[in-house]
């Protein structure tokens, strides 16, 4: 793989080179004839015209003069049309400027952002906990995947534990999956914080009581996908009253992705204020930013996930032969239930990741210059340093958790993969520009916390439309080239209100907790200035309300050009095919979204 990443990567700084030199082949030759037979005619012609006299060497001497001089115009006007050929050629190459590519709109933030903010209170009518709780009560919740796959689990747990009024014991974390990460809740979140700050919604606490001085034994049971408030009533409920304690499996995605209103809002303050990192992890992601606040003003952060894992179950093909396919092929068999891959329908379908070189002309094509900064969160990248080397040429800024920190500042978090992902993730929400180059669990909670926190730009590829220009771009123009990234990125770049409100996973878009502030708006049209500042809890703001489950189907509209592991719902306590969705698997098959949540 790497042999043939270094061969692509020079074919593609070479490419205009050849294309020139095949014209040159082509057109120097014709010159060279065209000079060859003017200047045979002349010879012809001097040689037909010498008068038979004693001036015969005179008049030769004038010809031959004559000659000459007829054949450096020739030669010439072929040099001048030699040099216009050139300068055509030259001009119509894709060639990527320094500076990018042009832009109609500022790179760094969105200008209708400020008419945006998030709120999460509680509404009036939602119950305090001491209230809402009974007695002898209490759901455990085993997480599955990674530290992000986790997150949604433990944000969904908080809500279930309130609809079923039960006490919530400090969810585990899942220590045996792909990841084998042996942190426990504590090394990864502050619980203290998070057991206060959601006192008032629901009682949390940090082990089971005991009863007749042993530890009460839970009730193991899973729940299926996506199940609702009526689902955990007439499933859950029964079993909690009989057995008190109950503890869910494999709690991902358990909770329907539609809820009321003010469920919707414990989702988005336990997600985005409850869930703090350890004051260690917080820190060491808090001098990353300074360290590249330090060297520059504004910083792009990639989440790029072109691991080997991610290659194989996309099933998508790079250009690497023989190797490449044998790898990733291995890798792929780890997941017997897939189908056999079609990497052409799978491109075209917009389901391959970008490659790093693709990435960086995206951006490139999108206004980044070749100055900015890029921060890079990634794990092993298929084919290394000859697979990034384009990226790093299109921006030499190109920097990392490794290139910022040294190895003793990393060591208390480098033989922990969520606690490594919780540093990236840090930097990632503080970055100006996050982008995407998938969909799992992180981009996806990326995403919506920076709309919950101010509409930051997030930019996910449109890589249904890249796909059949990408492989084109060196048949034309970069301008034409960045016209049409540009093009197709419209509706990807993380704009407020680009996706409708209710569709797509509530953790990429949290519309119920997303509020516009809507007298600053008018102002703004108005044309008077001063925009009031509106935070958490204004009554400036109005709701942007998501459809309740009691109004609306519980299945799940699908997000257009999603990427892969595209999620799509089934009707409730129904389980998901693999063929119908590639994220959700069927409970008896081996856990492939693990690998990929993060």
């Amino acid at each position: 793989m790497g042999v043939q990443r270094r061969r692509t990567h020079n074919q593609h700084h070479h490419s205009n080179h050849n294309r020139i030199q095949k014209l040159l082949k082509w057109i120097i030759p014709v010159i060279s004839s065209v000079s060859a037979v003017v200047l045979l005619f002349l010879l012809l012609l001097s040689a037909s015209s010498v008068p038979d006299d004693s001036n015969h060497s005179h008049h030769q001497r004038l010809l031959h003069q004559q000659l000459h001089r007829q054949f450096i115009n020739t030669t010439t006007t072929a040099t001048s049309l030699n040099n216009n050929v050139m300068e055509e050629i030259i001009s119509n190459v894709f060639r990527v400027p320094e500076s990018g590519g042009s832009s109609s709109h500022d790179l760094w933030g969105s200008k209708s952002a400020k008419f945006y903010y998030g709120c999460s209170n509680a509404s009036v009518k939602f119950t305090r906990a001491e209230v809402n709780t009974q007695p002898n009560r209490y759901l455990m919740i085993a997480t599955s995947g990674g530290l992000n796959q986790q997150r949604t689990g433990i944000t969904d747990a908080v809500v279930a534990a309130r609809i079923l009024n039960a006490t919530l014991v400090v969810p585990k974390l899942d220590q045996k999956s792909f990841w084998k990460d042996s942190s426990n809740f504590t090394e990864i979140f502050d619980v203290e914080w998070f057991i206060r700050s959601l006192s008032k919604d629901v009682k949390i606490i940090k082990q089971v009581p005991k009863k007749g001085g042993k530890v009460m034994a839970p009730y193991t049971m899973r729940v299926p996908r996506k199940c609702n408030v009526k689902c955990y009533l007439s499933r859950v409920l029964p079993v909690l009253l009989k057995k008190h304690v109950v503890q869910l499996t494999k709690f991902d995605y358990r909770l329907a992705n539609k809820l009321d209103t003010d469920l919707q809002k414990l989702r988005c303050r336990v997600n985005y204020h409850a869930l703090k990192f350890t004051d260690p992890i917080r820190e060491m992601g808090k001098k990353l930013v300074q360290r590249m606040r330090e060297r520059s003003r504004h910083f792009i952060a990639l989440h790029l996930r072109f691991e080997p894992d991610m290659l194989a179950f996309s099933g998508c093909y790079y250009g690497g032969g023989d190797k490449e396919r044998a790898d990733l092929g291995a890798i792929r068999k780890r997941w017997k239930t897939l189908h056999t891959s079609n990497p052409a329908k799978e491109r075209r379908h917009g389901k391959c990741p970008l490659t790093p070189e693709e990435v960086g002309l995206m951006l490139r094509a999108l206004g980044f210059g070749s100055d900015v900064h890029i921060y890079v969160a990634s794990g092993e990248v298929y084919g290394g340093d000859a697979t990034l080397g384009p990226l790093k040429a299109l921006f030499p800024n190109y920097h990392s958790k490794e290139t910022l920190a040294s190895s003793e500042e990393l060591s208390p978090f480098s033989s922990f993969s969520s606690r490594m992902a919780a540093v990236d993730f840090i930097v990632c929400d503080e970055s100006d520009v996050f982008v995407t180059n998938n969909n799992g669990n992180m981009a996806r909670i990326l995403a919506g916390r920076r709309r919950y926190f101010g509409h930051k730009p997030t930019i996910r590829p449109n890589a249904k439309k890249h796909s059949s220009l990408f492989p084109n771009r060196e048949n034309m123009t970069w301008e034409a080239f960045a016209s049409k990234v540009r093009l197709n990125q419209k509706g990807f770049m993380g704009e407020p209100k680009e996706v409708k409100a209710g569709r797509g996973e509530f953790h990429e878009n949290p519309s119920t907790c997303i509020c516009e502030d809507s007298e600053a708006k008018e102002r703004t049209k108005s044309g008077h200035s001063g925009l009031t500042t509106v935070g958490k809890g204004s009554n400036v703001g109005k709701d942007i309300v998501e459809p309740s489950d009691d109004l609306v189907s519980d299945d799940e509209p699908e997000w257009p050009d999603m990427d892969y592991g595209e999620k799509l719902s089934m009707p409730e306590g129904k389980e998901l095919n693999l063929d119908y969705n590639l994220f959700f698997k069927p409970e008896d098959q081996p856990e492939f979204e693990e690998i990929l949540s993060d």
